[in-house]
């Protein structure tokens, strides 16, 4: 049985004005090195182009860690996030990070995000990278009636380029 994302209860999947999942298996790669890529936000820009202006509340170092308090620009929209969730893979445990994001200003402007990893070990030496994103606001409504979504194939680009940056270190 695969695992899953743990989703707070006000932006469960099914009940958000939005909700994507992308997921790749790849071989040759571990979770934790998987993890160890996406926590440090220097390699964002390798990874993604839709993520940028990254900044730590408390100057921090480019370490994602929990509780950490950051901000970036995504779909043009600045958001506001907090690391919620950060754990290693161990045995059968599958190494996670989330991150609770939110957007301010006007009612039309207003964003409120669960954006969550989860990198599992399989067998014959194999990783899943699973990310799933909920959202609740009028831009997330106005996303998810696009067509094609832009979020769920921006976050494909960043699944791929996860797991290509993350190949590329472990070498």
């Amino acid at each position: 049985m695969q695992h899953s994302i743990h989703w707070p209860d006000d932006l469960v999947p099914g009940f958000a004005d939005n909700f994507v999942s992308n997921e790749i298996v790849i071989t040759d790669l571990d979770p934790n090195t998987v993890l160890d890529t996406l926590i440090d936000t220097r390699t964002w820009a390798e990874q993604y182009d839709n993520a940028t202006d990254i900044q730590f509340h408390n100057g921090e170092p480019p370490f994602l860690n929990v509780d950490l308090r950051f901000q970036f620009v995504t779909f043009d929209l600045p958001v506001q996030a907090e690391v919620t969730e950060l754990e290693r893979a161990d045995g059968n445990t599958p190494a996670r990070i989330a991150w609770h994001g939110w957007v301010d200003g006007e009612p039309e402007e207003q964003l409120d995000v669960y954006h969550a990893w989860l990198f599992e070990a399989l067998p014959d030496n194999r990783v899943r990278l699973l990310t799933q994103e909920t959202q609740n606001g009028a831009p997330a409504r106005n996303m998810a009636t696009a067509t094609p979504n832009p979020m769920l194939n921006k976050h494909q680009e960043w699944i791929e380029g996860l797991a290509r940056v993350a190949s590329r270190r472990k070498r």
